[in-house]
């Protein structure tokens, strides 16, 4: 049985089939028998769609890999759970925010709140090997979540699609932008984000594309305190 919310698992359960998938789902079982910890754990990895679904989606942030330290992957792109530093990309996600909307830097990185309200937090690869970062690029992933974009693209009305950074950029090129809202900036890595995605203000330009179009705007102000259950 496929632990999926139901929506998504209505327009996904396809994709299971494919072979794609078989070839991914064997190589995770291999890489857990031979002793290896996989991040997030277990029904975790596809706690975005969980956290929103298709019908509930209003914005689209794309991520890259899943954190592979210990306790920081619980399955949302860029967020942490409670209790875990705050990774460089997140920190300066926090800043855009203040300088954008006023909002002062949480003292969590726990995204569950976002989430919960239509933000579709959602990472290019599912998994990741403890320690190795990008390992499960290239197993299959990356197939499944460009399905998943295609039908955001094509059941949703009037998202705004967050893409930071060249590689979520390119994955993001098939969205029909007469249908949706395309932001585009540099990733906030410490790399790149002086390059333009400081003062990028997405967040203020999501608001308003989504309330120009009969659309509940997002509270990105985080709870104080991040939900136990994140």
């Amino acid at each position: 049985m496929i632990q999926l919310e139901a929506s998504w698992l209505e327009r996904l359960q396809a994709e299971f089939e494919q072979p794609y998938m078989q070839s991914l789902k064997q190589f995770l079982r291999a890489e857990k028998a031979a002793g290896k910890v996989i991040f997030p754990p277990g029904r975790e990895m596809f706690a975005a769609f969980d956290h929103t679904p298709v019908e509930q989606v209003r914005v689209v942030i794309l991520g890259q890999d899943p954190y592979h330290g210990p306790r920081q992957a619980h399955g949302l792109c860029f967020s942490v759970r409670p209790g875990v530093a705050l990774p460089p990309s997140l920190v300066n996600i926090y800043k855009e925010l203040e300088q954008d909307l006023g909002i002062a830097p949480a003292s969590h990185g726990c995204l569950t709140h976002w989430a919960d309200q239509g933000v579709l937090l959602l990472n290019s690869v599912l998994s990741v090997e403890r320690g190795d970062a990008a390992s499960h690029q290239g197993k299959g992933w990356e197939q499944f979540t460009d399905r998943a974009i295609e039908i955001v693209n094509r059941d949703c009305e009037h998202v705004v699609f967050m893409l930071w950074g060249s590689y979520a950029q390119r994955k993001g090129a098939v969205i029909d932008d007469q249908r949706h809202c395309v932001l585009r900036a540099p990733h906030p890595s410490p790399l790149s984000a002086h390059r333009g995605f400081f003062g990028c203000r997405h967040f203020s330009q999501a608001n308003t594309y989504l309330e120009q179009h009969g659309r509940s705007a997002v509270d990105w102000q985080l709870p104080a305190q991040a939900g136990s259950s994140a």
